[in-house]
């Protein structure tokens, strides 16, 4: 009885931590506990019952974790809309591949260029925003009308 006890708190140690870290985890260690802990109410040896915990949570992890990650409406590309896209901004210091920063709505973001090789946007220039990740925004440079 002892065994069974000392399994189920272990499990029910595991299943708290699921709830505070959903990470899909600590879920197959509760589960093998929990199996672990109806079998102590047959097999009274540690000796036995521990090399089972270990085998049923390298199981569990391997074939539960995977279908319980299932996401369906998991996209290939981690994007979102930005109502910054094609908008016009201004450099308010020369923006780089590296460093730069620019103004939106009275709104002050790091800028960078697209690309390493892209030409270096002066300060005060007009430029046309084309992504933006997080707090930055990657920018390109507006081509004046007139010139090739």
């Amino acid at each position: 009885m002892a065994i069974f006890i000392c399994f189920m708190i272990v499990a029910l140690i595991f299943f708290m931590i699921e709830i505070y870290n959903p990470t899909m985890l600590f879920l197959n260690f509760a589960l093998a506990a929990a199996i672990c802990g109806l079998l102590g109410f047959f097999i009274h040896s540690l000796n036995v019952l521990i090399p089972i915990f270990v085998i049923l949570s390298i199981l569990f992890l391997l074939f539960l974790r995977p279908m319980f990650n299932i996401n369906p409406n998991k996209t290939a590309e981690k994007s979102f809309e930005s109502p910054y896209i094609g908008k016009q901004a201004t450099a308010i210091t020369n923006i780089s591949a590296f460093s730069g920063r620019a103004k939106i709505y009275d709104e002050d973001w790091e800028a960078r260029t697209e690309t390493e090789d892209a030409p270096e946007i002066a300060k005060g220039e007009k430029v046309k925003i084309i992504r933006h990740d997080d707090l930055t925004l990657y920018v390109e440079k507006i081509a004046k009308k007139g010139k090739k």
